[in-house]
């Protein structure tokens, strides 16, 4: 076969079965307008269809609903029809039902809880935290799970972290989260009843601002079916405000945050989402932040990280600090905005449950004879993938945030490349089926961990 060697020139597209890729990618707004590119993924029409389904008057009217419930605080009334988590939650779970006997049980609901303890707390109080879950079955490929989720639950943590009464409106945190898993739900059981390639998992998640409790159980749950293959986690956490503490406004942009390792998975998923967003929302830019949260800051994304499984934070460009956890977190939202931000959970969830799974069994060998730079790769043949054209290798400069060169390779699982000075590259490949859907990038060199004693070594001071 064939081999491409790497050349330091302009990216360009190498179409595979006559779908359009983009070989070149940028790292943000701003430089995609001053280089326009070619869209990351070919379009699906399908896709492209549930993208536009997504309904600012919906999502606003969800909002509202959370909102009137006074507060969604863990340890508030469970019992009220009309107050309280209790309320909230037998609401969501009523909502995705409706959604369920509109397409004739597509949707799986049900209740998720766990009994924790809240270690926060000076009392360290006993807790029955319940997310509420929806579960659109995959056609060809079920076992393989891409989560997106949202916490329902709110607080008044910068006033009184133990304040279960006082109204918690969360109505950006997370509100704003929750209202687009929701509305998520109703697009895609609308648009697929039978479902995509692989199964999504919509949560709506509790006990977030208490310490991630809702996530963390959800997390351990379905990382100990040893059936399931979790894909991917994204959670939408703080996503509808576009005005900053200070004045600032940016309604065209929002963050999606990937943590290390370089290359692992969780920047790869962030990177697919930027792909993904270029291609059905190329006016609303996504920055990828190469960190796993903010600064000092946390979210649901966090439990699926630490098991390894590629997950990120969405989250709006501008906060504001003044509002968050308090009672002035009302009104915030703005709805347009809301909008675009689901429509990039859209684009990125349809596009991974269409696509065929990503390679595994991942092998590099320098072959010496060749001078150090040609390279023997390999990987498993990827199952259940029925409409599989075949793979692509990624090449990206380790100093780069995205992929500069893409070769299509068939359907191999073998291939050498010559002429490349690998140590200086990031080196994957991913799968793609007949459409055009790609699948995450998996690396072929993927992080070692500092050894031990080193990693242990006290910092200069």
């Amino acid at each position: 076969m064939t081999a491409i060697p790497w050349r330091r020139a302009r990216a360009r597209a190498l179409p595979l079965t006559g779908a359009l890729l983009a070989c070149a990618l940028l790292a943000g707004p701003a430089a995609a307008q001053r280089r326009p590119t070619p869209p990351a993924f070919p379009v699906d029409p399908r896709i492209r269809a549930a993208v536009d389904a997504i309904s600012t008057d919906r999502l606003r009217a969800t909002e509202e609903k959370l909102v009137s419930f006074g507060t969604r605080m863990t340890l508030s009334d469970t019992l009220s029809a009309t107050r309280g988590i209790g309320a909230a939650r037998r609401w969501i779970y009523a909502t995705l039902e409706g959604y369920s006997r509109a397409c004739g049980g597509c949707l799986e609901v049900r209740y998720d809880p766990h009994d924790v303890v809240i270690q926060r707390f000076p009392g360290k109080p006993h807790a029955h935290v319940v997310n509420v879950v929806a579960r659109l079955r995959g056609r060809t490929d079920p076992d393989r799970v891409i989560v997106v989720s949202g916490h329902y639950d709110s607080c008044l943590c910068s006033v009184n972290q133990e304040d279960s009464t006082s109204d918690a409106p969360g109505e950006d945190d997370d509100g704003s989260g929750t209202a687009a898993v929701l509305e998520l739900a109703r697009v895609f059981s609308e648009r697929f009843p039978r479902g995509l390639d692989g199964t999504i998992l919509f949560a709506t998640v509790a006990a977030e601002e208490q310490g991630l409790y809702g996530s963390q159980g959800l997390a351990q749950e379905l990382t100990a079916d040893s059936t399931l293959d979790i894909e991917a986690d994204i959670t939408n956490d703080i996503v509808g405000n576009v005005r900053g503490q200070k004045g600032g406004v940016d309604s065209t942009t929002m963050r999606v945050f990937g943590g290390l390792p370089d290359d692992g998975p969780a920047q790869q998923l962030a990177r697919y989402a930027v792909q993904a967003a270029r291609t059905y929302l190329p006016r609303f830019g996504v920055s990828f932040i190469e960190r796993l949260d903010r600064i000092g800051r946390g979210g649901d994304h966090m439990p699926f990280w630490r098991d390894g499984i590629a997950a990120v934070r969405f989250s709006e460009t501008l906060e504001n600090y003044l509002h968050q956890h308090r009672p002035e977190d009302r009104a915030d939202v703005n709805f347009p905005y809301l909008r675009h931000v689901a429509q990039v959970n859209a684009a990125t969830i349809g596009s991974l449950a269409a696509a065929p799974r990503a390679p595994t069994g991942l092998r590099l060998r320098r072959i010496i004879p060749s001078g150090g730079v040609d390279w023997d790769l390999s990987w498993a043949a990827v199952p259940d993938a029925p409409d599989l054209a075949g793979y692509e290798l990624t090449i990206r400069r380790t100093t780069e945030p995205f992929v500069t060169r893409v070769v299509p390779v068939g359907n191999v699982t073998a291939y050498t490349l010559r002429d490349t000075q690998a140590d200086d590259l990031w080196l994957g490949v991913r799968s793609v089926d007949r459409e055009g859907h790609r699948s995450l990038v998996r690396s072929f060199m993927p992080p070692q961990p500092l050894p031990a004693a080193l990693a242990a070594r006290p910092r200069a001071r």
